[in-house]
């Protein structure tokens, strides 16, 4: 019967069979010391017996092996506990030498990045790499545990699409069928759509963008965190977004702890309810960049990644977060989608924010156009063809009965990213793709 790594310290002076990859070997004269791993961690084994180390000469680090020995109780091994007198089975061999070393912390400095990635088959399996997605997958089942708690309904919406989502000329256009179709720039559409069938939705799913950029936060291929809710106000989305944040970052720091102390990343600060995130309009943070830095951008109707990392850092320093929602966005602007939603208050404004998180914007957020005649003559005013195939659809749902309604989309790579204190949204990718990586 198979036992796995964290379990061998519960069966002492007694004999145990674990199971793995050989993932690090120290042969020193006649003994012999190997890690085994395991989808939990590590097992120390001593190997003595002249026969049983002969059984490791020539093989590799990621050979599958089969190792019953008796647990001793040692405090410096993996786990407190290690395995004496082994017999080893060798299941699968590895006789080539690995490309890169997976018992060591590999380089995250920009200069590696294009080195980890070639090699990312073998990389993953570094304890390192794979604290970075271990706690992905953990943020990933605190947004669904958040979603469903507030009553979400999870959807999957197409990735092939008769017209551009989001417009514009950054898309993936391809053959279908001799018609061209595009991938998915978002789920902006159906789940605005779906608001009309069951009024919560949200989806987690590939976007892809065909961005010819080649900075830190950006991807062809990435994952979105898209929700959108029905009978809201503008308010209410805000602490809704917001507590989204908060719930993850204490969750998974519960849930993750290990793995976060492994990379050697603190919790991030935010306050306890989402309605005391600092929420300043670009505006501001225009002139309190100027003032602070005597560099302008108030003539610019986006913030620079300069003010997004600053303002930051002055919300961590002077309110103890590490997050700010930047508000009072121009209904003028060519940030302005035809389905957003300017302010009744003030029309030159949208009913609009982004959340910055840890320096980057992570997430934006707007209420929606639901007036059917006010949404088409946005579109039109924005050169869209309401009868585009693309459009027609979409704008059925509106013809028919839509409420107040508002989403919002978060770069789930760029929270990880974020959230680990990782320098490039690539780290937190499996398989990044930009525009010069579609390999592994």
């Amino acid at each position: 019967m198979r036992t796995l790594s964290d379990e061998v310290a519960k069966h002492l002076t007694k004999p145990v069979t674990i199971e793995g990859w050989l993932h690090k070997k120290r042969l020193m004269g006649g003994l012999a010391f190997i890690n085994v791993r395991d989808r939990r961690g590590l097992v120390q084994v001593v190997v003595q017996d002249k026969e049983e180390v002969e059984k490791l000469r020539g093989l590799q680090i990621g050979t599958v092996l089969s190792v019953t020995g008796t647990a001793v109780e040692e405090p410096r091994a993996p786990g407190g506990a290690e395995l004496h007198d082994p017999e080893l089975t060798v299941l699968m061999p590895v006789t080539d030498e690995p490309p890169i070393e997976i018992d060591k912390p590999l380089s995250h400095k920009s200069e590696h990045l294009e080195t980890l990635f070639d090699n990312r088959v073998i990389g993953l399996r570094n304890l390192q790499e794979q604290a970075i997605f271990k706690t992905k997958a953990a943020v990933t089942a605190s947004l669904r545990d958040y979603f469903k708690t507030h009553e979400f309904t999870e959807i999957h919406t197409p990735k092939l699409l008769a017209e551009a989502t989001e417009g514009g000329a950054e898309v993936f256009q391809l053959d279908y069928f001799g018609k061209t179709a595009t991938l998915a720039q978002s789920a902006q559409f159906y789940k605005q759509i779906m608001v009309g069938v069951f009024e919560r939705v949200y989806e987690i799913g590939s976007t892809y963008r065909a961005e010819p950029s080649a900075t830190t936060r950006h991807m062809s291929e990435f994952l979105t965190v898209d929700g959108e809710l029905g009978f809201i106000t503008f308010e209410e989305l805000l602490n809704i977004v917001g507590g989204l944040l908060i719930h993850v970052v204490n969750d998974t720091w519960k849930s993750s702890e290990k793995y976060f102390k492994s990379l050697n990343v603190p919790k991030a600060a935010l306050p306890e309810k989402p309605e005391d995130i600092p929420r300043i309009t670009i505006t501001e943070i225009h002139e309190m960049f100027l003032k602070a830095t005597k560099e302008d951008h108030t003539a610019e109707d986006d913030l620079a990644p300069a003010e997004e990392k600053w303002i930051c850092e002055w919300a961590k320093k002077n309110k103890g977060s590490d997050a700010v929602f930047v508000t009072g966005w121009s209904a003028k602007s060519k940030t302005f989608k035809f389905y957003h939603k300017a302010s009744a208050d003030n029309p030159e404004i949208a009913e609009r924010a982004d959340l910055l998180f840890r320096g980057v914007e992570t997430t934006t957020l707007s209420m929606r156009q639901n007036n059917y005649e006010t949404l088409v003559a946005q579109l039109k005013a924005m050169g869209g063809n309401p009868d585009n195939p693309g459009y027609a659809a979409y704008l059925s749902a509106f013809k028919y009965g839509m409420p107040a309604h508002g989403g919002f989309g978060l770069g789930l790579e760029r929270l990880v990213e974020k959230l680990l204190n990782l320098n490039n949204v690539k780290e937190a990718t499996l398989f990044p793709r930009d525009i010069n990586r579609l390999a592994p």
